[in-house]
């Protein structure tokens, strides 16, 4: 393994290089690319959940002055490869679920192009939907494997048994909610075809992979990559929901091969986001414990159930946390599927992390609850010697003293038996474990080059304001041994080399490898006095690597809830959590990641809820009116600290990736704290009034 950098750039809490243009609002995002003469496209949606299209009238909407193009399921060109369901736009009049793309028109304004989509008739044959999740269906089903690639189900020793025999038990339904991914900036595309050109495709496209959306752009038109083009400098956020391109890229290029020459530019509506670009699938997690009166757990079995779509599979891995976390000899994990007529799931930050993190920790907290026992106590008594699952060594694993300093900083002794009130109020603390794997992805190149005394570097990795306009010079100046000001970063663009998806809280691991290789390439070729023009480059694939121990970020999570006695309105004045994440990059940005996450759990715990209808399919509260997110009103203090970890097995700079872990366990934290504060354990996420206020005294 070879051995850390000494620390030079990596370590210092820099500024972001793209701060400035975004609060100048100078950084050019997707839709906002300046090109010649554009033209705007809108689309037509479906209105029922099931059935077929049988006729288009396009008359009404063909005749206004300014309308250029008008496509339908009749008339849209045939694509080369249909086998994605998600990208088979306008290929057959069938409907599959409320919401999705049947037609699009392109006009001179995106006014005018929105009028003429809706002057659009639209005749329907309508079959009965079926939208309902419900763990008593007959036809619930176990997929293949579970994202991205893990077992469907384990099982180890005998839980029934132990259930019968333990001293103490703890046997629930939780439930977390649908939710959906809403970045500032939504999913948009500017989208230019020149067939005579020698990259005859251009899209401009907001997007977390420039390389993955170019490769499925060209499998989707049956063109080859070198003849497309993906450019994305910025990114207004994404959340993963950016991660792989939706049906909206390929029908904005569509609408671009049907004016070739003419820029076109296609924004998705916040409303339109509810059904075009994935989120997270409901869950019901039933959640066994067997402890004996020590606290060790006995048995662990998680059993869930969640949705997905009945033209494209999403199987989210909610129980795969559940197979690691803690020591026991008797394990089970399942996961069951319901293929509904709904819009497709997918990824959403800390996809089967966040959600598999609520059950079991609300779980282990009804555990101490029944024991007697401190929950940050419980949770250290059952820390595993080594992976529960694979029976390899931890590269590295301090769970414990993250409790144990997040306890000391949160002043944990003080929190007492519950039900403690001040004034109007009932006042609780809540504690939750985190979690997320230490990921590096398969494929990543960079290419450093010296010019006029300065290094460039190029990768064509994303930055979708997590900072790698900053983190990745940091990387490359240790590397190379110079100054990071004399290191440039250039991203965002498939002109450069390959570089895998900004996913996973793998970015900065797998990019920063690459450019690491590339840096020391660079430095046993041309040595510490190098020529202009001088260039060298590296694979991820050359960086060393480590099959032989379990990696993971963990973290501890501590909440304070304040509940009105009168009114049952939950406060949350204080989020703490402590994270061990490996070597951290850039102080700066890594807390702003840690405190993202952390805000949005808080988020999932008490606001967020898409409210599906089963009667139409479709969630009737699609805005930023009606889909509550936390605000800045809404955080009282929230602090982010790290320890101090080493880890040599992980990758060549120590670095575990902390884009998702912030998430992991706060909701369960937060509804600890309602319990401790008023009595009431509420099992299914959001945590409204109306689910404490009847418990209240």
């Amino acid at each position: 393994m070879t051995d850390l950098l000494e620390p030079r750039a990596i370590g210092q809490a820099l500024v972001r290089r793209d701060g400035e243009q975004k609060v100048r609002g100078t950084a050019t995002y997707a839709f906002e690319t300046p090109v010649e003469h554009p033209a705007f496209a809108h689309p037509v949606q479906a209105t029922i959940a099931r059935g077929r299209v049988t006729a288009m009238d396009t008359a009404a909407a063909e005749a206004l002055d300014g309308v250029l193009v008008v496509l339908t399921p009749f008339n849209a060109e045939r694509l080369a490869s249909t086998e994605d369901q998600e990208y088979a736009v306008l290929q057959s009049p069938d409907v599959a679920f409320r919401g999705q793309l049947i037609g699009m028109v392109v006009a001179e304004t995106s006014e005018l192009a929105r009028q003429a989509a809706d002057a659009i008739t639209v005749t329907y044959a309508e079959q009965p939907h079926d939208s309902e999740l419900r763990t008593d269906r007959t036809d619930l089903y176990a997929p293949e494997k579970v994202n991205p690639g893990f077992e469907t189900d384990t099982a180890e020793g005998d839980v029934d048994a132990a259930m019968r025999s333990a001293a103490v038990t703890v046997d629930h339904v939780y439930e977390t909610q649908m939710l959906h991914n809403n970045p500032i900036e939504p999913h948009a595309t500017t989208a230019l075809w020149e067939p005579d050109a020698d990259v005859p495709l251009t899209l401009w496209d907001s997007t977390q992979g420039v390389h993955p959306d170019r490769a499925a752009v060209s499998e989707v038109f049956g063109l080859a990559e070198e003849q497309v083009r993906v450019v994305c400098p910025y990114v207004g956020g994404g959340f993963g929901s950016k991660g792989n391109p939706h049906a909206n890229v390929m029908l904005a290029t569509m609408a671009a091969r049907a004016l070739p020459g003419r820029p076109v530019k296609y924004a998705l509506t916040r409303q339109q986001m509810f059904s075009l670009v994935g989120y997270r699938t409901p869950t019901i997690q039933r959640m066994q414990l067997a402890a004996d009166r020590s606290g060790r757990l006995q048995a662990i079995a998680i059993d869930v159930v969640e949705q997905t779509s009945r033209i494209k599979e999403f199987a989210e891995q909610t129980g795969v946390p559940t197979r690691m976390m803690y020591a026991s000899p008797n394990r089970r994990t399942t996961h069951r599927l319901a293929a509904l007529d709904v819009p497709i799931p997918s990824w959403m930050r800390a996809p089967g992390e966040c959600p598999g993190m609520f059950g079991p920790e609300v779980a282990l907290d009804e555990l101490a609850e029944e024991l007697g026992m401190d929950p940050v106590q419980l949770r250290i008594v059952n820390e595993p010697e080594v992976d529960p699952e694979t029976g390899k060594p931890w590269s590295s694993r301090h769970l414990v003293e993250c409790l144990r300093e997040g306890a000391q900083r949160f002043d944990w002794s003080d929190r007492g038996p519950g039900r403690r009130r001040e004034g109007d109020w009932y006042v609780g603390y809540g504690v939750a474990s985190s979690v997320y794997p230490t990921m590096r992805q398969a494929t990543s190149t960079a290419a450093v080059r010296h010019s006029n005394g300065r290094y460039t570097v190029e990768i064509g990795a994303a930055d979708l304001g997590t900072g790698a306009w900053t983190v990745l010079p940091q990387i490359a100046a240790d590397a190379l041994g110079v100054d990071v000001a004399d290191v440039e970063v250039r991203i965002g663009d498939t002109r450069y080399p390959v570089a895998s998806v900004a996913g996973g809280s793998s970015g900065t691991n797998t990019w920063g490898s690459a450019i690491t290789v590339a840096a020391r390439e660079f430095r046993s070729k041309f040595g510490t006095d190098p020529h202009d023009g001088d260039e060298a480059t590296g694979d991820v694939d050359q960086a060393s690597t480590d099959e032989d121990h379990a990696a993971y970020a963990f973290g501890a999570q501590f909440a304070e809830v304040r509940v009105n006695a009168d009114t049952g309105e939950i406060r949350l004045p204080r989020l703490l959590g402590v994270f061990a994440a490996g070597r951290i990059i850039n102080p700066r940005t890594a807390r702003s990641q840690l405190i993202g996450g952390m805000t949005m759990g808080m988020s999932m715990a008490l606001h967020e809820n898409s409210v599906f209808d089963t009667r139409i399919g479709q969630v009737p509260n699609h805005d930023l009116a009606e889909y509550h997110i936390t605000v800045n009103a809404d955080v009282g203090s929230i602090e982010a600290h790290w320890l101090d970890e080493h880890d040599p097995y992980v990758n060549v700079m120590g670095s575990k990736g902390i884009g998702e872990i912030g998430i992991t366990g706060t909701a369960a934290a937060v509804v600890n704290a309602v319990r401790h504060a008023t009595g009431v354990r509420v099992r299914s996420l959001p945590v409204t009034l109306d689910k404490v206020l009847p418990g209240l005294d």
